[in-house]
């Protein structure tokens, strides 16, 4: 049964989500006075009255109850003691429901929404949110809040491969941050998130530079942002060639970030460095493997899909550098029948090595397929990517050419 207040405080807030005034609501069968006592608590609604404000709001009776969990205050407060995926189920509900909560609170419940979807990996769920969200930024006005919207978006969008967007979203945060002086964490995350992006769109020397600025706000720290800018500047390092400074970064980072700090971010520095050992000249994957091996039984504890995914990812890279083709076959085939929570460019990873197996069996239309996913990354502004794969595309080719060792006698 519906009963006061609640029904009232549930009433006002579903008329001002519409914009409707009482008078509108009204209409021709009930007085804006019995609305008003309605509203105010004053009066217990009858089930004619709640069926008449139904059918003039479009809903059905039992959307006049609180949602669960109530407020949206409340539903923040349940995530934020518990993180439990029906304290989220609740916060979404709550959001929804409530059209006129205070633009701070709304603020935080899609941010707390947003790095949901994050750590699942759905990065296109993340963005939805994350839009909202700027938006709400921007109407708040409060530059740190405008601040971590657009460097999350701009994360985000990096991740979904739309590099322009993103490097717009992280060049207006860069500039907000040195503008209102924010503070440490806010302006070495806004790098972090710029130097990515530029990496991504191939401006090597703005990422180097802003690497350079990095290094000197986290300078005498060891802690998850010390740990995540060694990472992103081993990442540099490495795109411009210098795979010693590279690696230097990474088993820094590795050596003195413990992950009792942050167990999310120590497995996938684990992934980087695997990532890394690959890349660097000659490679190396018996220390890739050994990366895995060590960041393996951490899954167990905050294996979200995007995680596993990763793993299987890299195992598969590393299979293939081994000369284990099969098992990168069936990796590349268990990955295949899943919804995949990857970013843009791990997908474009997993084409890659396809068209490389493909390669390697004969079938040289693995040589158009990796044409064609260079000039369409090329095409979407992603130009450390295309490299990348222009790279294998001609060490692919030269492999090709090259005829069979002779046997000795013949």
């Amino acid at each position: 049964m519906l009963r006061q207040p609640a029904f009232g405080r549930r009433l006002r807030k579903l008329r001002q989500a519409r914009d409707l005034s009482q008078t509108a609501l009204a209409g021709d069968g009930m007085s804006t006075g019995y609305l008003s006592r309605l509203e105010s608590g004053a009066r217990q609604p009858t089930e004619r009255a709640v069926a008449y404000l139904a059918q003039r709001l479009g809903l059905d009776a039992a959307d006049f109850e609180e949602p669960a969990g109530g407020s949206l205050a409340h539903a923040l407060s349940l995530v934020s003691s518990t993180g439990s995926e029906r304290a989220l189920e609740t916060l979404r509900e709550a959001l929804a429901a409530e059209g006129h909560e205070a633009p701070v609170l709304r603020w935080q419940a899609l941010w707390q929404l947003a790095g949901q979807r994050r750590l699942q990996g759905d990065h296109d769920g993340e963005r939805a949110y994350l839009e909202e969200l700027v938006r709400l930024g921007d109407a708040v006005a409060l530059t740190a809040l405008r601040v971590r919207g657009l460097t999350r978006l701009a994360r985000c969008l990096r991740a979904l491969g739309e590099i322009p967007a993103a490097l717009d979203a992280a060049t207006t945060a860069h500039r907000l941050a040195r503008e209102d002086g924010l503070d440490v964490e806010d302006r070495a995350t806004v790098l972090l998130a710029l130097i990515s992006v530029e990496a991504e769109a191939g401006r090597m020397p703005d990422a180097g530079a802003h690497t350079d600025e990095l290094a000197e706000i986290v300078a005498g720290r060891c802690d998850a942002l010390w740990a995540e800018a060694m990472w992103t500047a081993a990442v540099v390092r490495l795109r411009q060639g210098d795979h010693t400074a590279a690696q230097a970064h990474l088993e820094e980072a590795l050596e003195k970030f413990s992950s009792r700090e942050d167990l999310v971010l120590w497995l996938r520095l684990r992934f980087t460095a695997s990532r890394l050992y690959l890349q660097k000249q000659p490679p190396d994957p018996r220390a890739a493997e050994r990366c895995l091996t060590a960041a393996e039984p951490a899954l167990a504890f905050v294996g979200t899909p995007g995680l596993r995914q990763d793993l299987l990812a890299l195992k598969a890279d590393v299979a293939f550098f081994r000369a284990r083709y099969d098992e990168a076959r069936d990796l590349l085939g268990e990955l295949a029948g899943m919804e995949l929570r990857m970013s843009y460019r791990d997908r474009v990873r997993l084409d890659i090595l396809r068209n490389q197996l493909r390669i390697r069996s004969g079938d040289l239309g693995g040589i158009q397929g990796l044409r064609d996913l260079a000039e369409q990354a090329q095409a979407g502004a992603n130009i450390d990517l295309a490299a990348d794969i222009w790279r294998v595309l001609a060490e692919s080719l030269a492999e090709s050419a090259t005829p069979p060792p002779t046997a000795p006698g013949t």
